[in-house]
């Protein structure tokens, strides 16, 4: 009969329909697999502990990525990547893909974050450089001292933190707790500090890896020259075995804690703290700063001069003498600017 629609007809219009939407998913689904979600410029997420997938997929829709969260869901419950994202921090670089932005999860590529503990930066100048990054968990407000010193394992005979942390710079991820930190720092300079122990050289007035480190800071603070580190080194060595008094500064300095002012008076070099070697044989009681592997190095393989003396050239360098003769000319010269 004119103008009936067969069965047949509808069948075939309903094919060429489910022909075109299938044609069109699949182009649809290839360009939410392949084409960039990242466009123009980096984005940074964080997927935090406990988010669910449909929340990842929120922050990353509020981030104005170019995602569609059906397709995004697809692929992501394909591999079952849904099941393994990490929480953390992570920067989305421009041109990534949606199968990269799930890997990047699933491997826990997060965000690095970096701090820096200079060489001669003492305790409490790291405490200060944690205290004031956002990106710390802070948790060690009012501890004491033995608290601390037991969240790091730190060995209780240490008599304080000071000088027990390698100078470095550390990468660390978003919300790490100042103690995982400094619980690194404190690994890595037992590592080195042993490492150089076992290959000092012989005869040296050391009892433990611990005195040598209480020197070695001492040389630290003494000159930033490298090539002078040994012959400094040395000079306090042969002190120490000819029961002389070390006569260095910033011990003195560091014994004054908040009264250093700047400068050091003959009340200063007489008052017998702890740690004034003008009054005190031997070494301090503990370290004064943290000293890097190039100091540590140079108190267990130190110059084996005759010097006993050094004095300031005024510009980062110094002058060494065997005899006190010399070393008073020296002094005359650099520090008293005699002629």
């Amino acid at each position: 009969m004119k103008g009936c629609i067969t069965l047949d007809k509808i069948i075939g219009l309903e094919l060429i329909i489910l022909g075109f939407l299938s044609g069109w998913l699949s182009m649809d689904y290839q360009s939410a697999f392949r084409a960039p979600a990242v466009i123009g410029k980096q984005v940074d997420i964080e997927i935090e502990k406990g988010d669910s997938f449909n929340q990842i997929t929120d922050k990353l829709i509020a981030q104005n990525l170019a995602i569609k969260p059906l397709w995004f869901k697809v692929i992501a419950f394909q591999d079952e990547s849904f099941k393994k994202l990490k929480p953390g921090e992570y920067e989305l670089a421009p041109g990534l893909t949606v199968p990269e932005i799930l890997a990047l999860f699933v491997q826990g590529k997060t965000k690095q974050h970096t701090i820096t503990f200079p060489e001669g930066w003492s305790f409490k100048e790291i405490l200060r450089e944690i205290e004031k990054n956002p990106d710390i968990e802070h948790t060690l407000a009012g501890s004491d001292l033995g608290n601390l010193m037991s969240k790091l394992k730190a060995g209780m005979n240490m008599p304080s933190p000071e000088g027990l942390f390698f100078p470095d710079t550390y990468f660390f991820e978003k919300h790490m707790s100042d103690v995982s930190l400094l619980k690194r720092a404190y690994d890595k300079m037992q590592t080195v500090l042993q490492q150089e122990w076992l290959n000092r050289a012989v005869g040296l007035p050391f009892k433990t890896p611990y005195e040598a480190l209480i020197l070695a800071s001492i040389v630290e603070k003494e000159t930033g020259a490298k090539a002078e580190r040994p012959l400094i080194a040395g000079v306090f060595i042969r002190r120490l075995e000819q029961d002389m008094l070390l006569q260095t500064d910033p011990t003195v300095i560091y014994g004054m804690g908040e009264n250093y002012k700047g400068d050091i008076g003959y009340a200063d070099l007489t008052n017998a703290t702890p740690y004034n070697t003008y009054v005190v044989k031997g070494l301090p009681p503990t370290p004064i700063a943290m000293p890097g592997r190039d100091a540590i190095n140079a108190v267990l393989h130190p110059d084996s001069s005759g010097n006993l003396y050094f004095v300031s050239r005024g510009d980062g360098t110094h002058v060494f003498s065997m005899t006190l003769e010399d070393h008073n000319a020296a002094v005359d010269t650099f520090q008293r600017k005699k002629k």
